[in-house]
């Protein structure tokens, strides 16, 4: 296995968080934004506040937004 290369997410986590991005912008039109905060309460329990820095996964944000944008979410 090469531990460079992230794991790829759970289909299943997929599928929740996806899920959760719809609830929160169901007409899709901030995907971007939407993903970020989902994945931030993923990762720390709450939606990010207005000025919150903490790291988010890149790669999980990444392949959430290609997976909304792509239609197989």
């Amino acid at each position: 296995m090469d531990m460079d290369r992230p794991l790829d997410p759970d289909p299943q986590l997929l599928a929740r968080l996806v899920a959760e991005v719809m609830e929160l912008d169901p007409q899709g039109t901030d995907p971007e934004r939407q993903c970020w905060r989902v994945v931030h309460r993923h990762q720390h329990g709450m939606l990010p506040s207005e000025y919150d820095i903490r790291e988010t996964d890149e790669a999980l944000y990444l392949t959430l937004l290609e997976l909304l944008r792509s239609g197989q979410g």
